[in-house]
């Protein structure tokens, strides 16, 4: 039997799960929108989805914040002998990207509402600063690249869930137990 792998605080894996929700959500109903034909519905669900990405950029700050103040705990030393130098590397950089989109991802959102000339303004109360000024062929860059990032996330996402379930049920390292609340 494995020893237990030392697990990340509370905060984090409170922050985690909530994050993956919350950029799971804003995925599936970004897609659902930008299906629908231009009406005061699809104006009002692109309020609530900027709302939402703001959150989520404010989220991600709250987590970088905790993550910088507590690193993460190290991988055990026998998960890190087993693993080939791609994956020790790729374990990394794919860690340090999905912190870059989940900053990326809302800027750029934000970015193509003040290029629209479209303002940001959280919860219809709290009017955001444009980021860039309005500007249409700007505009069509912005929102393609905040898509090519979103699908980037998902692509990311999908990797780094797939590697957290294979430690699971194929090494049984005790990986995944890391990031889920204590059972004690």
């Amino acid at each position: 039997m494995r020893p237990i792998p030392e697990r990340y605080r509370v905060p984090a894996v409170v922050l985690h799960w909530t994050m993956a929700l919350l950029l799971t959500g804003l995925v599936v109903f970004g897609l659902y929108m930008t299906s629908l034909p231009f009406s005061p519905q699809r104006l009002k669900l692109y309020n609530w989805h900027k709302w939402a990405g703001i959150t989520a950029l404010a989220l991600a700050s709250v987590r970088l914040a905790w993550r910088l103040a507590h690193p993460a705990p190290p991988l055990p030393a026998s998960v890190e002998a087993a693993m080939r130098g791609w994956q020790r590397r790729a374990h990394g950089t794919v860690h340090a990207a999905l912190y870059g989109l989940f900053f990326l991802i809302p800027l750029l959102g934000w970015s193509y509402s003040s290029a629209t000339g479209i303002p940001v303004v959280v919860f219809g109360v709290l009017p955001l600063p444009d980021l860039v000024p309005i500007d249409k062929a700007l505009a069509g860059s912005l929102k393609q690249a905040h898509h090519l990032a979103a699908y980037a996330l998902v692509a990311l996402s999908a990797l780094h869930g797939g590697a957290a379930l294979k430690h699971h049920f194929i090494d049984h390292d005790g990986l995944l137990g890391r990031m889920w609340f204590a059972s004690r």
